[in-house]
């Protein structure tokens, strides 16, 4: 088949060729033209049954590619991030010091309202919104949508957090860049009537709103920055909205949320909008499942639940397929209540590893079906192909050899997942148990100063073998504002070690603050104890990870694990690829 003549170029695709690296050459060459021109060029010529397959790809992006936006990101870094400096006390509550969405609904309205001229779903929750929100896309695109899709945080770029079209690349800089310079007289109109009080978030929100109208998406799906009732996403009216997902609720940003469990499950409520379906993932806790039942009910909205005892989902193994590890996976949905749903879905090859990513998928799931009981059309066929073509960056994510070397680990297998809350620390490790039940790891770990720092350690020092943890640190959001001292995450892992009664050696016990690391091991090696070392430099840590997974003996499976916050992978993928 032959894609359409584009400025004298075009190119032949067939079943006989390598279909992946076909696809990037064509990609590579669409980047230069506006996002319509690629979808109209990639429907008429590929079509989404051939796209199925070809397994699941991450999109890396090179900062070089974002020279086109220099304009754009000093703009941006003019602008108060509170993903840099943190969020001030109470302000993703519904109250007097919460947010102001009068601010984000006054500069939309200088825009023209684009949020009024697409369909939205809107995914809150306090872990698997991403996750979630990549599945359920990619479940669309599969169908044939142009689906807009808006996540943070980023990883490499900030063009990652937006996507438009059939397909899941980040929108390119040439796109994001004109879409800039179009309104920023309007930005600067809005700025100045706020004060200066607008943020780097709203800012990004409008132009991703205003990006998805120009582009005529069939739907988007939005993923809430923090919280729900006072996020800037929450400008979504119930004419728009098609349907709501929360996902879980969790113990983070406590301070911003009102200090309880309580008080946050209310505020991601607040994307609950009246009359329209909320699919929640759960499963939750007994009082925190009827506050979300409640404010439902409350708003008249219809319930999906994915934790309903009619649903069944299950890994039945994990295997490996061109080096990379999947999980067979069942996902049955049966919904009886508010709404009719049926699938079922047997042997779905999930990339995304992990109970916690099962219970994603089936979130996801649910809302397909809940979108297909609208009218939507979405077949079984493209919610299996949705679910089995997605993957993430820093999620699960196995690097290859090459990339081992690049690092200076030859050898050695590195898993980079971002998780920084104890829960999903519990969710990487049991994660990891189970695809790799005999590995030892050595676990490199930064994290930003407001997280649960002494709750991650003790889940990573008791759901393993944990051969060795080095501590270091990174950037948060591009500034050290919030980055966590490698000392200070050195004193809660000594903490957890002493609590859960866990022998590890480091260099300030008293008898060791003058060895060397290979006298450590020599000493490590002789009662199975855990190192636990501090390095300020990320480049160091991969040093002493290296000698300490060399130092072991044995045919054991070694894995280096990155981790502690998702700012640390890009980190590691900067080194890789920026």
């Amino acid at each position: 088949m032959n894609f359409p003549q584009l400025s004298g170029f075009s190119i032949t695709f067939s079943r006989e060729t390598n279909g992946k690296l076909e696809r990037m050459k064509l990609f590579q060459h669409l980047r230069q033209y506006s996002i319509s021109t690629r979808r109209k060029t990639l429907i008429s010529s590929i079509g989404v049954g051939l796209l199925r397959n070809v397994g699941p790809e991450r999109c890396f992006c090179t900062r070089s590619e974002d020279s086109e936006l220099k304009g754009l990101l000093e703009y941006m870094d003019s602008l108060k991030n509170y993903e840099k400096l943190g969020v001030p006390k109470d302000a993703g509550t519904d109250s007097e010091d919460g947010f102001d969405l009068g601010r984000m609904r006054r500069l939309l309205e200088l825009l023209g309202n684009p949020h009024s001229k697409f369909k939205a779903v809107h995914i809150a929750g306090t872990k698997g919104k991403g996750s979630t929100a990549a599945f359920l896309s990619n479940m669309l695109r599969a169908e044939g949508y142009s689906v807009g899709c808006y996540t943070s945080p980023h990883i490499q770029t900030i063009r990652e957090r937006i996507s438009v079209g059939r397909f899941a690349e980040p929108v390119s800089a040439k796109v994001l860049s004109s879409l800039f310079d179009r309104v920023k007289k309007i930005l600067d109109r809005a700025i100045e009537v706020e004060n200066g009080r607008t943020s780097h978030f709203e800012v990004l929100t409008a132009l991703a709103f205003t990006l998805f109208a120009q582009e005529n998406v069939d739907i988007a799906v939005i993923e809430a920055g923090l919280g729900g009732a006072r996020d800037a996403t929450n400008v979504i009216c119930s004419s728009e909205l098609a349907t709501s997902i929360i996902t879980t609720i969790g113990e983070e940003h406590l301070a911003a949320l009102g200090g309880s469990l309580e008080s946050i499950a209310m505020a991601k409520s607040g994307i609950i909008k009246h009359g329209r379906p909320v699919v929640l993932g759960g499963p939750f806790l007994p009082h925190i499942d009827q506050i979300l039942r409640d404010k439902a009910l409350l708003m008249s909205s219809p319930m999906v639940l994915a934790y309903d005892t009619g649903n069944k989902s299950k890994i039945n193994g994990v295997s490996m397929l061109n080096g990379r590890p999947f999980q067979s996976c069942d996902i049955v949905i049966r919904v009886e209540r508010d709404l009719q749903l049926f699938i079922e879905l047997l042997d779905v090859k999930l990339y995304m590893l992990g109970t916690h990513q099962l219970q994603n998928a089936a979130t996801a799931t649910c809302a397909a079906l809940c979108l297909r009981n609208l009218g939507w059309r979405i077949s079984d066929g493209s919610i299996r192909t949705g679910l089995e073509q997605t993957s993430l960056l820093g999620r699960s994510q196995f690097l290859t050899s090459k990339e081992a070397q690049a690092l200076g680990l030859s050898g050695a297998t590195i898993l980079l997942d971002g998780a920084h809350t104890k829960d999903s620390a519990r969710a990487l490790m049991d994660t990891i148990k189970m695809t790799f039940p005999e590995a030892g790891l050595t676990l490199v770990v930064a994290m930003a100063s407001d997280k649960d720092h002494l709750g991650f350690a003790k889940e990573c020092l008791s759901g393993g073998h944990v051969e060795g943890v080095i501590l270091t640190e990174a950037n948060i959001a591009g500034g050290k504002s919030r980055t966590t001292a490698a000392s200070l995450l050195r004193d809660c892992w000594i903490q957890a070690s002493q609590e859960l009664e866990t022998d590890i050696l480091h260099d300030e016990m008293p008898e060791h603050q003058n060895s060397t690391m290979d006298q450590l091991l020599c000493i490590s090696r002789s009662g199975s104890r855990p190192i636990l070392s501090t390095e300020g430099s990320f480049q160091a840590s991969l040093k002493i990870a290296n000698q300490i997974i060399k130092g072991r003996t044995g045919d054991r499976l070694r894995i280096v694990v990155i981790t502690g916050s998702l700012h640390i992978i890009s980190l590691v993928l900067a080194t890789l690829h920026g």
